[in-house]
């Protein structure tokens, strides 16, 4: 797929819109807590994706406003959501035999790190003062047939998130297919020796391979 171009780094609702129109048409997807649920405001009814949360439901709809809202209909993250014509509802033990047993497409998850070969760290910085929290992140990593990220490129810091190796816990090793953030968009995964740049956002490939502590290459891709 070919991406547009912008002139400034992409917001976290452009970057969903793109992820969006990159999920494959008929797939079963989870989007992890935080920024991936924008993700599901930005799909059409004409993709067919169906949407699974792991707190028990399938054929989640986009997120609720106003007299929407039903506060015992929530995503996993506990944000009130909408549900679509034929959603379902199950115990959270058979929601995770979905997410373990192979059944989902496509997950979108945040991390704190992602490395060349596609390990993910999402769950815990290793600051002794941090609360970890994984969650349902591990079963998704290694469950879901394409793993997705999307996050920042660089922290507050500046420090790159996408690195050579991670330096936090790891989620899952070698899980992570493409990486969208708000500069570009990356392949990565194992056996690479380098990133794949795919679309660059307000920035160059130049500029980018300056402040990356991998090495960028560039080639054409579409998401299997």
């Amino acid at each position: 797929m070919s991406y547009p171009s912008a002139e400034h780094p992409l917001s976290m609702a452009e970057l969903a819109a793109l992820i969006a129109a990159d999920i494959p048409q008929g797939s079963y997807v989870n989007l992890g807590i935080g920024q991936p649920t924008k993700v599901a405001d930005h799909l059409t009814a004409d993709q067919g994706v169906i949407l699974h949360t792991e707190n028990g439901m399938l054929g989640m709809g986009p997120t609720a406003t106003g007299d929407q809202i039903d506060p015992d209909l929530t995503n996993a993250g506990k944000v009130p959501v909408t549900a679509l014509p034929g959603a379902a509802y199950f115990h959270q033990a058979d929601s995770f035999a979905m997410m373990r047993g192979g059944h989902l497409d496509v997950c979108v998850l945040g991390a704190y790190q992602v490395s060349l070969t596609g390990d993910l760290a999402n769950w815990h910085t290793g600051r002794p003062d941090a609360i970890p929290a994984v969650g349902g992140a591990m079963d998704l990593a290694i469950g879901a047939k394409q793993v997705l990220v999307m996050m920042s490129l660089f922290g507050r810091d500046g420090t790159p998130k996408l690195v050579p190796s991670c330096d936090y816990p790891l989620t899952g090793v070698g899980c992570v297919s493409r990486v969208y953030t708000d500069l570009g968009i990356f392949e990565v995964g194992p056996g690479r020796d380098a990133v794949t740049v795919l679309a660059t956002f307000g920035t160059t490939i130049d500029e980018l391979a300056d402040r990356l502590t991998v090495p960028v290459s560039t080639r054409e891709s579409s998401l299997a």
